[in-house]
Formats: structure tokens, sequence, C-alpha cells
């Protein structure tokens, strides 16, 4: 072996040492956490959550940036394409990772080949809300008054899981209701609490508060069974058998991120969601915590997929 030759190998291990250094290290700066939705709606306030905690985690802080716009999409392709180093981080949704990619027909990202799972954090109620001044106090009501008057619903954007959820509603329940999308549930809920627009499917944890102190009345929650939060808030199914829906949020990296990146952010996810301070504040609003692997976070983009893919074919979504 020549002395070149010798000094190129030396040279090499040395790097791939210091390379393996750093990585073990990570992180060693500040973390953006892009929240693909305006400010106040459900996304916003899990993230802020599992930011604060996970940043104590990590030892680094985890700044929140939101990045509303197309049903999530703006801030899911910001991260997309953003460095793969671990250093930019997406809250995912069922809209960014399963409905955005069966509706949109210019498609801005692959939610598989784009994305490095980290971590499936929670499973969210959406409820069916009105303004006090409804006259309707059931979910039958709703459907009789939509039956007799025009009406229209809030949601937090096109092709996002309340917009689909109002889309089933009516599709079960035989009636037109107009459809007024905005950029997050926070602006939606705004105009709802405004009564500019008198009825809202929005996700319980943003929604809850208002439901609580009387300023919006709960008609229905959108899964199976009544949320532990809100046991006296019927299920939507009671009147409507099979109807069921539900979001959730998840962290997710650009794809090629290092494995010691992801696996550093996943342990700090993992160490949040099983904090029992953060258990109880999604416990608040209803929020399943989950706390899955990188690997049961792509099974499950993969199945949630699969499950939405009729939904959005018979309702005849889609968007440019």
């Amino acid at each position: 072996m020549t002395s070149i030759t010798r000094r190129i190998l030396l040279g090499s291990a040395l790097a791939l040492g210091l390379a393996g250094a750093a990585a073990a290290q990570f992180p060693e700066r500040q973390i953006t956490l892009v929240i693909p939705f305006a400010a106040g709606g459900s996304t916003d306030v899990v993230g802020r959550i599992v930011a604060e905690r996970m940043s104590q985690e990590l030892g680094q802080q985890i700044v929140v940036q939101n990045v509303g716009g197309a049903g999530g999409s703006l801030g899911a392709q910001q991260v997309a394409q953003a460095d793969p180093d671990g250093y930019t981080i997406l809250m995912g949704t069922v809209a960014t990772h399963a409905l955005n990619p069966l509706i949109l027909k210019q498609k801005p990202y692959d939610p598989v080949t784009d994305f490095a799972p980290v971590s499936l954090l929670v499973l969210v109620p959406n409820v069916l809300a009105v303004h006090p001044d409804v006259p309707a106090q059931t979910v039958q009501e709703l459907i009789d008054l939509a039956k007799a008057e025009p009406l229209a619903y809030a949601s937090s954007g096109n092709g996002t899981p309340l917009h689909l959820s109002g889309e089933l509603f009516k599709a079960m329940a035989g009636v037109e209701i107009d459809h007024i999308p905005y950029k997050g549930s926070g602006p939606a809920l705004t105009d709802v609490l405004g009564n500019q627009v008198p009825i809202i499917f929005d996700n319980l944890p943003s929604a809850s508060g208002h439901i609580s102190s009387g300023k919006l009345r709960a008609l229905g929650v959108t899964t199976a069974e009544r949320a532990p939060s809100f046991p006296d808030v019927p299920a939507i199914a009671e009147t409507l058998p099979g109807y069921e829906t539900y979001s959730w949020n998840a962290l997710f990296a650009p794809a090629g991120t290092p494995p010691e990146a992801i696996e550093a952010l996943a342990a700090a996810a993992q160490a949040t969601m099983a904090d029992p301070a953060v258990v109880a504040r999604m416990g608040e609003f209803s929020a399943t915590v989950v706390a899955s692997t990188p690997a049961e976070l792509g099974d499950h983009v993969t199945a949630e997929m699969a499950k939405w893919e009729p939904v959005v074919r018979d309702a005849n979504v889609s968007m440019d």
C-alpha cells in the first residue's frame, strides 16, 4: 500500500468517524416543526404540545412554523423539499398523507417516497357543531332543517378530513349543505363563532373549549363511539349508522434523513407521548395517544390511503 493510498484511507476513516459522531450528537441545533395549517386548529394544538415536550427530550428547541394553505399541501411540500438532515420536520395528518394525494390532480409530493416516517402520535375525533342560534338541538333536527332551508358548513379546507366528514354526512343523510372551505380550523371557527356560517365540522381539540363555554353546540362526534371528554354528545352514528371519520397527527421528516436522526426523533416522540402530563392534556380533548415506531407509521399511511380512496371517489372530490 502506497503512502498516498494509506493517507486517503486514513482520511476517509477519520471523515466517517466524524460523521458518525455528528450523527450521534443529533440534534446540535434548533429544529423547525412545520404545521401545515393555520394557528388555532387541532393540528396546531397537538403540535405545540408535542414540540414543547420533545424540546426537553432532545435538548434543543423545536420551533413551530405554521404554513397553511391547500389543505395542508403547502406545508407538506415545503418539508418534502427541505434538506434531509432532521432539522425540518412535519406534523402530518390524514389530509397531508392520505387525502391530498388522492384528491389533488397535480401531485406536489408523494406521501410515501418523499417522506421518512417518524411516529404516529394521536388519533383525534372530529365533531359536528353549530352556532347556538341554529335551532337544531340534535343531528336529526339538523338533517330536518337542512331539508327545509339552505344551510352551509365550514371546514379547515378543501379535501381535508373535516371537508370529507361533511360530504359523508351529506351523502348518508340525503341533504344538500354548501361547503365553505377555510385555510385551517382557526379561521373557520372564527366565522362560525361570529355566526357568519352556521355549521362546522372541526377537530374536537380545537372546538372543545368553545363547546364547553357554550359558544358552540356540539350535535355529534364523528367517531363510532362517544368521546370520553364529552360523554353527553352522541356519536353521529347513533343517528346515521355506519358513519365514522377521525383525524390523526404524526411526525414525518424528508426522505433521505439519516437513520440516526430518525431514531432520535422517534425516541423523543415516544417518550413525549408516554409522559403522563402529555397524555392528560391529549385526553382533555379525547385524543388517543399512539406513539408508534417509524415502520408502524409507514404501514398506517398505506392503510389510510386504501381506506379513504373509495370515500374520495364516491364523494367525487378533486382539486387542481
